[in-house]
Parts: structure tokens; sequence; C-alpha cells
């Protein structure tokens, strides 16, 4: 193996591990271990509650506009697909990264309704690989895309 090749292996390779620690953070949202500590910070009163649900139904939303804009340049991974294209239009005018902002705000408003440190501790973690896959999906857009520094000046997040 060169060392191109194995560059391009290990850069695959993280991305399948960031990709697959995203949605097993995910996944922990609706199955919870006995292991981690579910102890409440604090008594949910019905306003978080409502709080939480609306930041989630809120969220799901932009989720489902963003993967219409999308179309066929959906993929869970950051590196574009072979023959995508840019998108800037729709939900995309206003965020780069809409998608990846809703999972936050969706484990935010998990957090919000349980305020438990179990699922803080979801919630960070979801944060940080994030985090780390727009970091990855910036470079490769940005390589990829001639007009990608424009967009990137226009919209901030």
């Amino acid at each position: 193996m060169t060392k191109f090749q194995l560059k391009v292996f290990f850069k695959s390779s993280y991305e399948l591990i960031l990709v697959c620690f995203q949605f097993f953070i995910i996944s922990l949202h609706f199955f919870q271990w006995e292991l981690l500590p579910k102890k409440q910070i604090m008594q949910v009163s019905p306003i978080f509650y409502l709080i939480g649900i609306l930041i989630i139904i809120i969220a799901f939303i932009i989720i489902l506009f963003a993967i219409k804009d999308l179309g066929r340049n959906l993929s869970p991974f950051p590196r574009p697909i072979n023959n995508g294209k840019l998108v800037t239009k729709g939900i995309y005018r206003f965020t780069r990264h809409p998608i990846y902002y809703s999972l936050i705000f969706i484990s935010l408003g998990v957090f919000i309704i349980n305020l438990s440190i179990y699922y803080l501790c979801l919630l960070i973690s979801l944060c940080f690989i994030i985090t780390l896959k727009i970091f990855l999906e910036e470079q490769y857009l940005n390589n990829k895309f001639k007009n990608y520094l424009l967009y990137k000046k226009e919209v901030k997040y």
C-alpha cells in the first residue's frame, strides 16, 4: 500500500467512524443503558416539557425541508457524493448545515424534557461528533466547489 493509499484509507475510516458514532449517540436517545446515570438535574415542569417538544418539532420540520432541498445530494457521510451539486437554495440560504444543527436541537429538546445527566452527556457527545463532521465536510466542500468560500461568507452558520 502506498503512502497516498494509506492516507485515503485512514480518512475514509475516520469518516465511517464519525458516522457510526453519530448514529450510535442518536440511538442512545431512544435506548437507555442501565450503566449510565439517569439522575435528574432538577424536576421537569410542564413548561420545560412543552419547550422541549416545541424544539423537537421545529428541528424535525427543518430536517424535512433540508432533505427535500438536498434531494439526491443527501448522504450521511461528510464527503459529498461524486456527481453532487452544491445546494444553496431553500433552507440552505439561511444555514449551511441544517440537518446537523437540527440533530443537535433534537438532542437539546430531549434533554430539556428529561433534564438528566444521561441526556446531557448525549447532547455534549453529539455536539462534539457533529462539530468534527462539519469541519471535515467543509474541507471537502471547499475543495470540490469553487464557489463554496463565497457561499460560506454569505451564510455564516
